[in-house]
């Protein structure tokens, strides 16, 4: 993973000087709350509804264990023990004292960390695929462009007070596991029919209040071009955005307002001012951001006989068998596995982890994974290079920390926002829903018969949950000052990106778990054998599952 230069290093520690000095004088009374608030969103702090949150960048959800253990100590030194993963890839601190805030900056510079641009009108921390470098389905690994991308829009002049907080993705893979395709820019790795490497550019995605799936506005982008052409689209957005309106303000909404040709047109004329002034990547730039991502020392494993070791382990014990079935994944090299630790216990607010949790993840990583974590956009966390004759010893330490529920990509494995519990804008809460839907599908037995499902629940129209594009998504509404959810069916964030349709008049929430369970019900009436929830809804659509909540007459 990419390691900081003294440069780096620096520049870091002289904006945490800074923010202190900025700190200090807002504490004193020297600058007033909305001279303060531009220089605070530019270090992460957001004032949340009951206290400040830090936002730290994990920059393509990578994290060394050095790293994770600081997380660590930060939640149990300067917060309350915890720690929230976000669908950005990034952790989020919910208690933090405003007056420290400048300490945890430096505790996390002496680890190569930073909350810089995590908030604010800015290029935002770009994310990646979780499984890069060692899916078997890869393109190409995403991590090497994606820290160009971070290179080239940190500390960005242009680009630091954009129209609106802006996001970019890339995908490698065939399946598309980084959500690309609803970010403002999403970036898909492909191969041209001689082989070589480009990107299929699409621009104006993002969820919100006005949910879009993102165009296509270059099939094919060579890698040289990938800075200049990323350059010229922000240009635009820029010049064109819209600045009068907050809720009109997104590149989506530029795109739809021109039209695909004409967005497509405006960033063509620009792209070829700009890539005048703006050299090319050279091979040897493009050369040096792949070294940060070689492949670690990989010990030569007889792929079939641990196989036929993981056979025997997995007859002899079903627990064991159920968590292979759903937190282990494919690995590109012979003899290892992806695991995804689940952070989506019964019980427990999707995406948190405490500081003990925390520790022992960078222990796990150290013993059986180069000791390097990744943050997936589903908020849960992944070694990526596990022995598979080590499988069993790692589910074993896992299981005992509360890290082992076998629920990935489950109806339980719920993508959350903080909701109203902690977030300002939320119009209501969404910790307690997740729950009491994890407590009413709490048999396992159950869950692995209907197979994969994605839940996703947001406590406002800003859509941090995603629900826009869960499978069955929940959205929190204000309904005369009470809180009530709006449910839609039919979302994916994947490969066939697709919105939800909405079900109908929302429910109360305590009602939510039912619902579930009736939509639930159509499911598994009315699917064919091998059929998942999305593949049902598509073929049957939406009529019977509205009949199953409302009635008849609906």
């Amino acid at each position: 993973m990419y390691r900081y230069d003294d440069l780096d290093q620096r520049m870091l520690d002289d904006r945490v000087r800074q923010f202190r000095g900025q700190t200090e004088r807002y504490l004193r009374g020297e600058l007033a709350e909305n001279e303060f608030r531009p220089l605070r969103l530019q270090n992460g702090l957001y004032v949340q509804r009951l206290a400040p949150m830090l936002r730290v960048a994990i920059p393509y959800g990578m994290l060394a264990s050095r790293q994770l253990r600081k997380l660590a100590h930060i939640a149990r030194h300067f917060d309350k023990g915890y720690a929230h993963f976000s669908t950005r890839q990034n952790v989020q601190f919910n208690w933090p004292r405003l007056e420290e805030v400048p300490d945890i900056l430096a505790e996390l510079a002496s680890v190569q960390m930073h909350a810089i641009q995590t908030s604010g009108n800015c290029i935002r921390n770009t994310t990646a695929d979780q499984f890069s470098g060692v899916a078997p389905d890869e393109v190409e690994d995403a991590r090497p462009y994606c820290e160009l991308i971070r290179q080239w829009s940190t500390f960005h002049p242009e680009f630091s007070f954009l129209p609106r907080k802006f996001k970019i993705a890339v995908s490698g893979s065939r399946a598309d596991r980084a959500a690309a395709r609803v970010h403002d820019i999403g970036l898909i790795i492909v191969h041209d029919a001689a082989g070589n490497t480009g990107f299929e550019v699409l621009v104006g995605g993002g969820l919100g209040r006005t949910p879009i799936i993102g165009t296509t506005i270059r099939e094919f982008l060579p890698v040289a071009d990938l800075l200049s052409y990323l350059e010229a689209i922000l240009r635009v957005y820029n010049q064109y955005g819209r600045r009068d309106n907050l809720y009109k303000a997104r590149i989506k909404i530029l795109v739809k307002a021109l039209g695909a040709e004409e967005f497509r047109a405006r960033v063509e004329r620009e792209w070829e001012i700009t890539r005048q002034r703006m050299p090319a990547l050279g091979a040897a730039q493009i050369e040096h951001a792949r070294s940060y991502f070689t492949a670690p020392p990989y010990r030569p494993v007889d792929d079939a006989a641990a196989e036929s070791l993981l056979a025997g382990q997995r007859a002899a014990n079903r627990a064991f068998d159920r968590w292979m079935s759903r937190n282990v994944s494919g690995h590109r090299v012979p003899g290892y596995a992806i695991v995804t630790l689940s952070l989506k216990p019964t019980g427990i607010a999707p995406g948190d982890a405490t500081d003990r949790q925390m520790e022992l993840i960078a222990d796990l990583a150290d013993s059986y994974s180069f000791g390097e974590i990744r943050v997936a956009h589903e908020q849960n966390l992944v070694l990526a290079d596990v022995e598979k004759e080590k499988l069993l010893a790692l589910w074993e330490a896992a299981r005992d920390a509360g890290l082992a529920t076998p629920n990935i990509g489950m109806l339980t494995d719920i993508i959350c926002c903080p909701g109203g519990d902690y977030c300002s804008l939320a119009n209501a809460k969404s910790i307690p829903v997740a729950e009491a839907i994890q407590r009413r599908f709490d048999d396992l037995d159950y869950l692995h018969d209907l197979g994969d499902i994605h839940l996703n629940i947001s406590g406002c129209m800003n859509a941090c949950g995603h629900h826009h594009v869960g499978q069955i998504g929940i959205l929190g509404v204000d309904k005369k000052g009470e809180e009530f959810y709006q449910v839609s069916l039919g979302g994916d964030a994947g490969t066939e990106a697709a919105l939800g349709t909405i079900l109908g008049p929302s429910f109360a929430q305590e009602a939510i778990p039912a619902v579930v369970a009736q939509l639930l019900d159509v499911y598994v009436a009315r699917r064919i054998d091998g059929e998942t929830f999305l593949e049902t809804y598509r073929r049957i659509g939406i009529e019977a599952f509205k009949e199953a909540v409302y009635g008849a007459a609906h």
